[in-house]
C-alpha cells in the first residue's frame, strides 16, 4: 500500500521538527520516528540527511510524494 504524503508539510516540518522525528512519523515510518527522537535526529546527521532526502524528492518505500 502507498501512502500518499504532502511532500511540502513534509519538508518544512523536517527542518523544523526533524531531530524530533516528526518527518518519520509524518511518512508513516512510526519505528523510525521513535529511534529519531531517542537521538535527537541521530546527533544532527540523520536529520541534515533526511532534509536533503525529502527536499530532493527521494523515493521511500511505500511513500508517494503530492505537491
Amino acid at each position: 500500500m502507498v501512502k500518499k504524503v504532502s511532500w511540502v508539510l513534509t519538508l518544512v516540518m523536517s527542518i523544523i521538527f526533524g531531530q524530533l522525528g516528526v518527518d518519520r512519523f509524518i511518512m508513516g515510518h512510526i519505528g523510525l520516528g521513535i529511534l529519531k527522537l531517542l537521538t535527537l535526529g541521530g546527533c544532527g546527521i540523520w536529520w541534515i540527511i533526511d532534509i536533503i532526502l525529502i527536499a530532493t524528492k527521494h523515493k521511500f518505500e511505500g511513500i508517494q510524494w503530492v505537491d
